[in-house]
């Protein structure tokens, strides 16, 4: 399933934000999105968000970053036009973009990058606090890190969606409304502002002319949570829906529907199984003969072919292929 969900996201990435900025033109029409999860209001604030790939769908709408992900790059510039690293690896600068600003007007300063990392309190939040000596602001626009010693992932653990401490949120509005007002109404600098939220149901955006990037070319759109795979698809063949994820049988009627079109996308995720009870004695799992002969016995590429219509290619080891340094690791061929 998040496969599929990202699939979807980077159509909508590739629709609503540009690589470069254009003629301004004014955002128009609307878009609704069938989501295969219900929405959690956690998603709103970067700081209790989960360092997973569906979060970041409306993470990415509603709010923005110093650094991240950006099409054709792993870590590319965003609210920071530019960072730099010291020689000895103790300190990181970041340099702001001018005249970024946040949906409500306020100006979006390096005080608000200082203080969205220090209410950061997701899955990095320990390593943050225990690596990172302290954030200084250098003025409105710079912001720096000193590190206790040298981390090499610093980086990946601060300009990727392996967190959201990069994410950045308006200091005094925040301040204003407090953490349950936030979530309520959130205030991002993202290229979609808040509209409405009914609880289990819908997240209502609507493009955000001020983006630094690009004005959005689509006026509102519309995630619906839509936990059933069948529903899904009814609502794109009746063209209630412009996006939906699906897989195996599902995806294959999208496949045969001429309306439709079904985009394929690759990521770093996987799926594994797993025998947690190889480690008891007694259980037939600690026996490695066994683990392997079930491990020749698992036809992968029909498993491929039958859950992803041939776009999960089988793998040997659980770390994808796509992942920097992942090993290129062969599966066991199956063998019955």
């Amino acid at each position: 399933m998040m496969k599929h969900s990202l699939i979807v996201w980077c159509v909508v990435v590739a629709l609503t934000v540009g690589l470069v900025h254009s003629v301004v033109a004014q955002p128009k029409g609307e878009l609704l999105f069938a989501l295969h999860v219900t929405i959690a209001p956690a998603w709103f604030d970067p700081a209790e968000m989960p360092a997973q790939i569906t979060p970041f769908i409306i993470g990415y709408a509603l709010h923005d970053a110093v650094v991240r992900a950006l099409p054709g790059v792993r870590m590319g510039p965003a609210l920071a036009e530019s960072w730099s690293e010291s020689p000895d690896g103790l300190t990181y600068e970041f340099k702001l973009r001018s005249g970024l600003k946040f949906h409500n007007g306020d100006p979006c300063t390096a005080e608000d990058v200082q203080f969205s990392v220090a209410r950061y309190k997701g899955s990095g939040a320990k390593e943050f606090q225990t690596k990172v000596k302290s954030v200084e602001v250098v003025d409105a626009r710079t912001v720096r890190f000193h590190l206790h010693a040298p981390w090499p992932d610093f980086m990946t653990y601060y300009g990727s969606s392996a967190t959201a401490g990069c994410v950045v949120v308006p200091k005094k509005y925040l301040e204003q409304v407090g953490e349950e007002g936030f979530k309520k109404h959130p205030i991002g600098i993202g290229p979609y502002k808040f509209v409405s939220h009914t609880p289990g149901v819908e997240l209502v955006l609507e493009a955000f002319e001020g983006y630094w990037r690009k004005v959005p070319n689509i006026k509102r759109v519309t995630i619906k949570s839509v936990p059933e795979e069948s529903t899904r698809l009814a609502m794109l063949k009746k063209g209630e829906a412009d996006f939906a994820g699906g897989q195996g049988e599902i995806a294959e009627e999208i496949k045969r529907d001429p309306k439709l079109t079904l985009v394929d996308t690759r990521h770093a995720s996987i799926f594994w199984l797993e025998f947690p009870e190889q480690w008891e004695p007694k259980s037939p799992w600690a026996d490695k003969r066994v683990r392997l002969a079930v491990n020749y016995a698992l036809d992968r590429q029909a498993i491929n072919e039958a859950a992803c219509l041939g776009f999960c290619p089988p793998a040997g080891v659980i770390v994808p292929r796509v992942m920097d340094f992942a090993l290129q690791t062969e599966p066991i061929a199956y063998d019955r």
